[in-house]
């Protein structure tokens, strides 16, 4: 265990009752000042493992370090160094978005003085200066959830864990509230923990990702990395039959590896050390007849689909 980093966890595992196992003893680091992501659909164990890190749901093995804390057997430490941002908000509608973040102050014991100062940092950097004193229910969801997000900076976390902080805003909100999160790291310096399953958003904001796939970590390194692993070139070819079968005549000739694959008629084949000319010689020799021949460079959609072999769904 690395005694340095801000987040630690160990073979973290959480089975529900009727023996659903949701994460099946997940290892990964966060270093301070680090942005870290978990990537996968919903169902990966992404927000099982956020609250499990948060102390809402209990683990039931394995460890995970916040801070020096552990969550299950200090569970106040841990708290008293993070915030998060759930999904789903947890705000008083009723009441006027300054209020909630004097609430949220108080109940961090931040002292009058120091809210009135945070909240004059807070408001205008987050956009909410028009917004502040108006009930929350006349929010949209951006402007709600930039709210959520300041309002969990009122107590000046060493932790920042956003879940799916994106997810049900159209793509114009979206791009805003990515610029948003994009320099929380630098104005607030903190570590900061996300879950998405949008993989530019991984992409755009992290400096390492945790690909989850079905409670598991089936990959984690920085996306320049992951991408690297791909090559510099995809081939992309949609065949005419089998996807599966024209795969395996790929690989027989020599023009695809082990880090191909197939998706219904559509075969993706990173080329690596071949050239496009030298692939479609190749794929001459053979029986195959593609329909459609593109080449690309590679994307966070072909490492996900290399490493479960199933796509992120958009609506997940």
């Amino acid at each position: 265990m690395n005694d340095t980093a801000t987040i630690n966890v160990r073979h973290l595992r959480k089975i529900y009752p009727g023996g659903v196992e949701a994460v099946k003893g997940i290892d990964f680091e966060v270093d301070a000042g680090e942005v870290f992501g978990l990537l996968g659909p919903n169902g990966a164990g992404k927000s099982t493992t956020i609250g499990m890190l948060t102390t809402t749901i209990a683990p039931t093995s394995g460890t995970a370090m916040l801070g020096g804390h552990d969550v299950a057997r200090d569970p106040l430490g841990a708290r008293a160094i993070a915030s998060v941002v759930f999904q789903e908000a947890v705000v008083d509608a009723g009441l006027s978005g300054r209020t909630n973040l004097e609430l949220h102050a108080r109940l961090w014991g931040v002292s009058p003085s120091q809210t009135q100062a945070r909240l004059a940092e807070l408001i205008p950097a987050f956009g909410l200066a028009d917004l502040v004193e108006r009930p929350m229910d006349s929010y949209s969801g951006g402007q709600r959830r930039r709210l959520e997000i300041a309002r969990a900076l009122v107590s000046r976390p060493q932790v920042l864990f956003l879940d799916e902080p994106t997810v049900g805003l159209d793509a114009r909100i979206r791009h805003e509230l990515l610029d948003l999160i994009a320099g929380l790291r630098e104005r607030f310096d903190m570590t900061i923990l996300l879950s998405t399953h949008y993989l530019e958003e991984a992409r755009q904001l992290c400096d390492r990702v945790a690909i989850m796939h079905e409670g598991q970590i089936v990959g984690l390194d920085s996306p320049k990395r992951l991408l690297a692993e791909l090559g510099n070139e995809i081939l992309e070819l949609r065949v005419d039959g089998d996807g599966p079968t024209a795969l395996a005549a790929l690989r027989t000739s020599g023009i695809a590896s082990a880090d191909a694959y197939a998706i219904g008629s559509t075969v993706t084949v990173p080329l690596h050390d071949h050239d496009v000319a030298q692939a479609l010689a190749a794929l001459s020799d053979t029986s195959l007849s593609p329909a459609a021949v593109a080449t690309r460079g590679p994307t966070l959609d072909d490492v996900y689909l290399r490493l479960t072999g199933e796509p992120i769904p958009e609506a997940a």
